[in-house]
């Protein structure tokens, strides 16, 4: 079953990342469930989740990971499987031949102020930053193979030549799996546009909001948006 091959990527990714507690609370999170929740489900106490998380305490056990992993499976199943059905309708879909993410790095830099005119964008988060924001490329990222085939410690890749760039998501349904991944990763872009949505999570808001990333959404094709930013 695919959610089987889901969860023993998530057990997997744990296991081998040099920061186990921040892969943990990347999971945690983009299932939308609590520490508190999540405490009383495995029998672990809240402080101890946090511990692991914040790099407090030394690396699960394979028990603790085992009990993670099956907390997350069982707790959205009954919320209805929104978050496997998802994860699993995408890895069903999954073309191998598709790249993960693709760099381009602009001739002259563009502040966040022109990126959202360029785009035909609305900025949902941050809006205040983006006149002193300059980027001198991008990088198209699908969110879901990201979080799905991509470790932790290859996300520099992500970056190219330079941190000062805007990071362009598709395969977005919310918001919320791109801004959990910024938000345990090392590095940070300096700008975030989602295309194909109206509606941005809550809580990738308030990721945006801590990080003092602008998230910015537009309508354009994928096609539209590297034709205008290819020009640059």
């Amino acid at each position: 079953m695919v959610s089987n091959e889901i969860a023993e990527r998530i057990a997997g990714e744990i296991a081998i990342s040099e920061n186990p507690g921040s892969v943990m609370k990347k999971w945690r999170e983009l299932f939308g469930i609590s520490q508190v929740d999540l405490s009383k489900e495995i029998k672990i106490s809240t402080s101890t989740i946090s511990d692991y998380e914040s790099s407090r305490r030394l690396s699960p056990g394979v028990g603790v990971i085992r009990r993670f992993v099956n907390a997350l499976m069982k707790m959205d199943d009954e919320r209805g499987g929104t978050v496997i059905q998802n994860l699993s309708k995408f890895s069903a879909e999954q073309k191998n031949d598709k790249p993960i993410y693709v760099v381009h790095d602009f001739v002259a830099p563009l502040s966040g102020t022109d990126l959202l005119r360029i785009v035909e964008g609305k900025a949902v988060a941050g809006h205040t930053y983006l006149d002193n924001i300059k980027i001198f490329g991008y990088t198209k990222v699908d969110s879901l193979r990201v979080i799905l085939d991509m470790m932790p410690s290859e996300y520099p890749k992500l970056f190219g030549s330079t941190t000062e760039r805007v990071f362009i998501f598709e395969n977005v349904s919310t918001g919320r799996s791109p801004m959990i991944v910024i938000r345990v990763a090392p590095i940070k872009p300096k700008l975030v546009l989602i295309q194909g949505i109206v509606n941005v999570d809550k809580l990738a808001i308030k990721i945006a909001q801590i990080e003092k990333i602008p998230i910015l959404t537009t309508k354009l094709s994928t096609e539209e948006l590297e034709t205008r930013l290819g020009k640059i």
